[in-house]
């Protein structure tokens, strides 16, 4: 039995099974393109890591306290701190210890101005810098606790690579950035995470109403001080200031816009200069607003004015609502309190004030702020200093009837400190030649210049010989 099979039956058919794979395959396609718009694309961070990490840099702040101190440490606040890292030299035989504490910091100039934390360097007698493979003495030229934020300079004859403050105002809740600092005395230590929040006061600063953090999830650790914040345009929102111990990823940063405005004034004046009327304010929530009479909560409510202030002499009454200042909006008590601050002593301000059910305009002379006490930071300023060089005493000693250099006593602050060189240590060798006696090392120290280069090779009881190199400040 023969069976005819119709070709163009067959054709029909294959015909049909072409057209609903295609279909298929078509539909499949279109699910996953519609998948993939909605899929979120993480940014990778390693160029953005090349371009930034440059430019930041450790900074060690070298300091002395009374070992008796030491007991009262114990009763510290532990919940928010700002984030230095202490390394104490616990077996000096002095009655003043040296402590060293550890921080970050990043160059904003090409020829060496540094930004960072004021707690990084408060009471520190000398300031080093470490960039790349080299150390720097740095100089303060500006410091402002309210902020917490310090101006520092070093010398080179190189141009540093440098980085640039963003407009943290732009600065949006979920926004991706990247911290770069020495946490753990870790250099060149990269996190990432996002911006949390904005606007926060956590009262570490000795003037709490200036305080407007910029929080984040990325982690901040002890030695991140004065390290920055970096938004994916490579540019700086942020300096890292403290955390949280009662919790994971929660750290503070002061907004750039709050170093771009004060830096102007720490470069040329070394502190910084505030705006103040001289009101007690809070900010209006809907309650207030609904038993003032006004149609929507924002602004702040004047609840005292003090006395011989810029507030008194212009008119303002307790019950006034400020509404705005120079026609910006302002929300709450601490956008008052911050545009009021940036604003120099004796410029003229204008604020819409809502009073008994009517709006006005009152022009107020901003007076000055009354300005926190500083604590005192010192630092080398790349000049000799008989305390910092070369800091230690010397005598000659024999070893196997041969004359070699005895140190007797070191000050801590010494360069020769800064390399393990000790009280006890014999100095063998400087720049691999010999060292006779005590006369020929007081003229090799008094024939140096600046930026030379001393390599010591020394003994103690405890190595059987070490190199230092010091370089002359």
């Amino acid at each position: 039995m023969k069976i005819h099979i119709n070709p163009n039956r067959l054709i029909f058919k294959a015909v049909i099974i072409l057209v609903v794979l295609n279909l298929l395959i078509t539909n499949s396609i279109a699910k996953q393109s519609k998948s993939s718009k909605n899929q979120i694309i993480l940014p990778g961070f390693s160029e953005l890591v090349k371009s930034a990490s440059p430019a930041v840099v450790s900074i060690q702040a070298v300091k002395l306290f009374d070992k008796s101190l030491i007991a009262d440490s114990a009763n510290l606040p532990s919940e928010l701190f700002p984030l230095p890292e202490d390394n104490n030299e616990a077996d000096s035989p002095q009655e003043e210890m040296r402590s060293d504490s550890s921080g970050s910091g990043f160059i904003i100039s090409s020829d060496g101005l540094i930004i960072t934390n004021h707690h990084v360097i408060e009471g520190a007698l000398r300031i080093i810098v470490h960039y790349r493979d080299r150390d720097y003495s740095a100089k303060v030229l500006g410091d402002d606790s309210s902020n917490d934020i310090a101006l520092l300079k070093i010398e080179s004859k190189v141009e540093f690579p440098y980085l640039k403050l963003a407009d943290s105002d732009q600065v949006q809740m979920g926004d991706w950035l990247m911290v770069i600092g020495s946490p753990l005395q870790l250099s060149n230590s990269v996190s990432v995470g996002i911006v949390s929040a904005k606007g926060r006061s956590i009262n570490i600063t000795p003037d709490r109403s200036l305080e407007s953090f910029i929080q984040t999830d990325a982690a901040i650790n002890f030695g991140n001080s004065g390290g920055p914040l970096i938004n994916l345009n490579g540019e700086v929102i942020g300096v890292a200031t403290a955390v949280n111990f009662g919790s994971e990823n929660i750290g503070f940063a002061v907004p750039s816009n709050i170093v771009s405005y004060i830096l102007p004034q720490l470069r040329e004046n070394g502190r910084v200069h505030r705006g103040f009327i001289g009101v007690q304010n809070i900010t209006v929530d809907a309650d207030i607003a609904q038993s003032f009479g006004l149609s929507q909560s924002g602004g702040v409510l004047i609840e005292s004015v003090f006395p011989d202030t810029p507030a008194e002499t212009a008119g303002l009454k307790h019950g006034d609502i400020i509404l705005s200042a120079d026609k910006k909006k302002i929300t709450n008590s601490t956008a008052l309190t911050n545009y009021i601050a940036s604003l120099k002593p004796g410029t003229k301000t204008r604020l819409e004030i809502f009073r008994n059910a009517q709006y006005g305009f009152y022009d107020i002379v901003v007076g000055e702020r009354e300005p926190i006490v500083d604590s005192k930071v010192e630092s080398n300023d790349n000049n000799h200093n008989d305390d910092f060089w070369p800091g230690l005493k010397y005598e000659t000693t024999y070893v196997h009837d041969q004359q070699f250099v005895y140190i007797t006593d070191i000050n801590p602050l010494s360069y020769f400190y800064d390399k393990n060189v000790r009280s006890q240590d014999i100095i063998m060798e400087v720049n691999g030649k010999i060292l006779n006696s005590a006369d020929e090392f007081k003229i090799i120290l008094e024939s140096v210049k600046s930026g030379d280069l001393l390599r010591l090779y020394l003994i103690n009881q405890t190595s059987g010989g070490f190199y230092a190199l010091i370089r002359v400040p």
